[in-house]
């Protein structure tokens, strides 16, 4: 097994586990079903994450696919900017 480096994407039977960061002692990863729209970010200690990795026999896909898709604003529904609020 690999040693864990970020923007690895481990696969398994029936998610994916994005690396987002690699400290120290803590791994920033992402934990979702495949072609998630909505992924959580979380914590947890690597050697927590190598053992779950292991555990669910894991493999490492190429870093070209991400977990989760990026937002893309609406032409027509973009967010309207503040409106600063009037003096007396």
């Amino acid at each position: 097994m690999q040693p864990l480096a970020d923007g690895q994407i481990w696969r398994m039977a029936e998610t994916n586990l994005q690396v987002d960061m690699v400290g120290k002692l803590l791994v920033h990863y992402k934990l979702g079903k495949h072609n998630a729209v909505r992924v959580s970010n979380s914590i947890g200690s690597k050697t927590n994450i190598e053992k779950f990795l292991k555990k669910n026999k894991a493999v490492l896909q190429p870093a070209a696919k991400a977990i989760v898709k990026p937002i893309v604003a609406k032409k027509n529904g973009a967010a309207k900017k503040p409106v600063a609020a009037k003096k007396k």
